[in-house]
């Protein structure tokens, strides 16, 4: 069986390539189970600091392959199983993760790039929550982060109409952080990724944990969350080298 998802290593950064092109990157079960699996190595190798997702060809992932038809007679299974562990997974993974949208990302694959922590989508990419053209409902976490992004009414829009979202409006809405030329997408996700993963990385993993929280937290619980993460971030090797270097350079700490 000719491999569906692909990793690439380059220093201390993995990009995770779907390689269905001829078929615009499809999702069915073997391609999800290997996406799962590539997405959990990276995220538990001590040497890996930063994530790419991408897609190869016209499309970064169009999500559920409906050829895949007996995938849907339990939706529900299928969706639990082996969509929601992929969500789950790139919103815990350690390390910061970046979408690079190369082409189409609809529904399934839709909510992978929005679960991802950075979006930069090349100019000619676009978004599409299309679950509703084939009678299906939002699923790989695309309502939470519509909702929570956009507001209910927005949200509703874009979820009932199914519309193309190209990169500048996604850009406008706040659903991706960046818009390039399609030939500089590439580059640009390695080149974030590297300053990424040359960063403080247990200082990062904690940040992000944080910011995951605090979508669903009060406030006075992610003040304790802050505190504590604080705590472990100050006792860590990397902040005591950072600290000592700033030190060094005669400059002050801030308060």
């Amino acid at each position: 069986m000719t491999p569906t998802v692909a990793s690439h290593r380059d220093n201390a950064t993995v990009t995770i390539e779907l390689t269905r092109a001829d078929r615009l990157n499809p999702l069915d079960e073997p391609t999800r189970v290997a996406l799962l699996a590539a997405i959990i190595e990276a995220a538990h190798d001590d040497t890996v600091h930063a994530l790419v997702l991408t897609g190869t060809g016209r499309a970064f992932c169009v999500g559920q392959d409906l050829a895949a038809v007996a995938e849907l007679d339990d939706a529900h299974d299928t969706v639990a199983r082996t969509y929601n562990p992929l969500i789950h997974a790139l919103r815990t993974c350690p390390k910061p993760v970046i979408a690079a949208v190369n082409g189409l990302a609809v529904g399934a694959g839709m909510g992978l790039a929005l679960a991802c922590d950075l979006v930069l989508m090349s100019e000619s990419a676009a978004l599409s929550c299309a679950f509703g053209r084939v009678a299906l409902v939002p699923d790989s976490g695309t309502s939470w982060f519509l909702v929570r992004r956009l507001g209910h009414q927005l949200a509703f829009d874009i979820a009932t109409t199914g519309r193309t979202i190209n990169a500048a409006e996604a850009v406008a809405l706040g659903l991706a952080n960046r818009a390039v030329p399609d030939a500089d997408l590439r580059a640009l996700a390695a080149e974030r990724a590297a300053e990424l993963a040359d960063g403080p990385t247990a200082a990062f993993a904690l940040t992000k944990q944080l910011l995951v929280r605090a979508a669903s937290a009060d406030l006075p619980a992610m003040l304790e969350q802050e505190a504590l993460a604080q705590g472990v971030a100050a006792s860590n090797p990397e902040h005591v080298a950072r600290r000592t270097a700033f030190l060094r350079r005669g400059r002050r700490m801030p308060p």
